[in-house]
């Protein structure tokens, strides 16, 4: 009997987003209001952080982050070349350049040594990427920031329910940028945070997502508010819908029982390819929670006699859906042509690279599905050993 696909990823909806976007809608708030705010509070309390801003993308909350940061024409970024090309984006957008440090191979993270000495007198802020919700090393990248006054801004796209020891990502660096896409942990369908403590860079950020307009612009048609604004500085449209907010506040509601769900998803798919030499399994650190938001899995190259690719094309032939996280950001055209880049920059970004497939992880994969990846997985691996 011919089994069906598997996709890589499907929402994990139910009646309670409809029901909760049903609410928004009757309620007469389409944009920015009551559920943002309501969504906003949640996070922040979530990971511990004294303010938090809902905007539109992960993409517009690092651009905020940076900008209210400093960052401007002629600054220096430093971060990890393996990552999505948002991240080098944000910092290109504000005419600074990405400065990239190389990765630690086994964590897939930005290696802190490497990170120190990519630091310059032109370095005004430092971005770590949580790679698939694994923590990073973040004890001497925030001494690092600190002995040289640098502001920490974590990409945390996919670092919702992220821990180090007790401390959740989300109030460890100086600010912290959330992604709720699709496929996230907790979607929004598009959409973002920035969480931090510092009062003053949280108005910033606010302020500049919605125009440079004065706090609480938005209330404005409210029966609250006033017809009086001012622009204060140039912004941008970063704001999020309550629309949006609406689903993001019926997944928050689940949230802890989805992540055990990935969790024990991952620890099986773990259990079924431990010992399959063809392949090496994500790592977990000790005394880090993993949010588990992708199962990265590498091929060992010296023990098939074919390639990532070829796999990747073998388990859809066979109905099972990939991606790959993620291609080295420095070996793109724009970067290759703009900033000078060529193959051989980042060793182990493009050694690591080359050999991940990212494998189907989400709430509603059943266990079946799992074991049959696994079983395929290891079926290749029979078939192609060297």
């Amino acid at each position: 009997m011919k089994q069906g696909f598997i996709p890589f990823h499907v929402p994990f909806t139910d009646r309670s987003e409809i029901r909760q976007v049903s609410d928004s809608i009757r309620s007469g708030w389409l944009t920015t209001g009551p559920k943002v705010a309501l969504l906003e509070e949640k996070i922040r309390e979530r990971v511990g952080a004294r303010h938090a801003v809902a905007v539109n993308s992960c993409t517009a909350a690092l651009h905020l982050a940076l900008a209210a940061a400093g960052v401007k024409r002629g600054d220096e970024v430093v971060t990890s070349p393996y990552t999505f090309a948002a991240t080098g984006e944000a910092i290109l957008y504000l005419g600074a350049r990405p400065v990239f440090a190389d990765i630690d191979p086994v964590t897939l993270n930005i290696d802190p040594e490497k990170a120190a000495r990519a630091v310059t007198r032109k370095t005004r802020a430092i971005v770590p990427v949580h790679i698939a919700g694994l923590a990073c090393d973040m004890k001497p990248i925030m001494d690092l920031g600190r002995r040289r006054g640098i502001p920490v801004i974590d990409d945390a796209a996919h670092a919702l329910g992220t821990a180090i020891g007790r401390h959740a990502v989300g109030a460890i660096a100086d600010l912290t940028c959330f992604s709720f896409y699709a496929t996230k942990n907790l979607t929004t369908g598009e959409g973002g945070m920035v969480t931090l403590d510092d009062r003053r860079l949280a108005e910033r950020v606010r302020r500049l997502s919605l125009h440079g307009l004065t706090h609480d612009a938005w209330k404005r048609y409210s029966r609250a508010g006033s017809w009086r604004y001012d622009v204060v500085e140039l912004g941008y449209k970063y704001n999020m819908t309550d629309l949006a907010a609406a689903l993001g506040l019926a997944q928050f509601a689940r949230f802890d029982r989805m992540q055990a769900r990935r969790r024990r998803l991952a620890r099986r798919y773990t259990r079924l390819l431990a010992g399959e030499e063809a392949y090496q399994t994500p790592p977990e650190a000790q005394g880090t929670t993993h949010a588990w938001h992708l199962y990265i899995l590498r091929v060992n190259r010296d023990v098939l006699r074919i390639g990532r690719d070829q796999i990747i094309e073998a388990l859809r032939d066979r109905g099972i859906g990939t991606s790959v996280h993620f291609q080295p950001l420095h070996l793109f055209t724009y970067y290759r042509k703009n900033l000078g880049h060529r193959p051989g920059d980042y060793p182990e970004t493009e050694r690591q690279s080359a050999r991940a497939i990212s494998l189907p992880l989400y709430p509603g994969l059943s266990d079946a599905a799992v074991d049959r990846i696994g079983a395929t997985l290891r079926d290749l691996a029979r078939r192609h050993r060297r």
